[in-house]
């Protein structure tokens, strides 16, 4: 692995060309960068590499390096992607830009009593368990609807629902990578003929962030090729 500069770099330059390929533009992608396990300077140095936006899975430990980069909350944008209990939602409300992992109405009500009217709404993501894996964190697809219509009726300046997120179970070549990604773009576009304002699939990582990319991934969420194995 290189330095987390021309990681960045290496990554822009896949997204770039998996939008060639997919005939998209790559202004429509965007490069969430996944930070968990990794510390504060880790963070500070992608971002001075021209990085934005930061994933992290864990609430505390998120919550820790936001205190040390207080100086460039400004110009960072914080992403919730791992699981959030009901009765963690408050610091997340308060804190953080986007959370990619409701999978409950609960947590989704929750966020939107405790979110601070001075702060714009918290941009929401359903989670989607798009494989069917029981080990898996998210809402079952047939689900879906009827959760996205309940969190689109939420108060609007307190939350946004945006669109889905899903973590789909690991497949060896791209055919087989690109089926569940297709699956959540499908679902994306049942919620559009609802009459819902959702513009977001956050899908693709690392090892197949191509094939996300080619079935309409607006938002890839990339750890490991910029900051190294955890």
């Amino acid at each position: 692995m290189g330095s987390i500069a021309s990681n960045l770099q290496e990554v822009k330059r896949r997204i770039h060309a998996a939008c060639c390929a997919a005939g998209r533009d790559e202004q429509a992608v965007t490069l969430l960068a996944v930070s968990k396990t990794f510390d504060a300077d880790a963070v500070r140095q992608a971002h001075g590499a021209g990085q934005a936006a930061f994933g992290e899975n864990y609430v505390q430990e998120a919550l820790a390096k936001m205190a040390a980069l207080a100086d460039l909350r400004p110009t960072l944008e914080w992403h919730l992607i791992g699981p959030l209990q009901s009765n963690k939602t408050r610091p997340v409300a308060e804190a953080f830009d986007w959370v990619h992992s409701v999978d409950r109405l609960k947590v989704a009500q929750r966020l939107a009593e405790q979110r601070p009217a001075w702060l714009p709404p918290l941009q929401l993501c359903l989670q989607v368990n798009i494989s069917g894996e029981a080990s898996k964190s998210g809402v079952p697809p047939a689900e879906v609807p009827a959760l996205a219509a309940a969190v689109a009726a939420l108060p609007a300046g307190r939350v946004r629902l945006r669109g889905l997120m899903a973590v789909p179970e690991p497949a060896a070549d791209g055919a087989a990578q690109r089926l569940p990604h297709r699956h959540l773009h499908e679902l994306l576009q049942a919620l559009k003929a609802q009459g819902l304002a959702v513009d977001t699939l956050s899908m693709g990582m690392s090892a197949d962030l191509e094939a996300a990319i080619a079935e309409g991934a607006t938002l890839v969420r990339i750890g490991t090729a910029i900051f190294g194995r955890r």
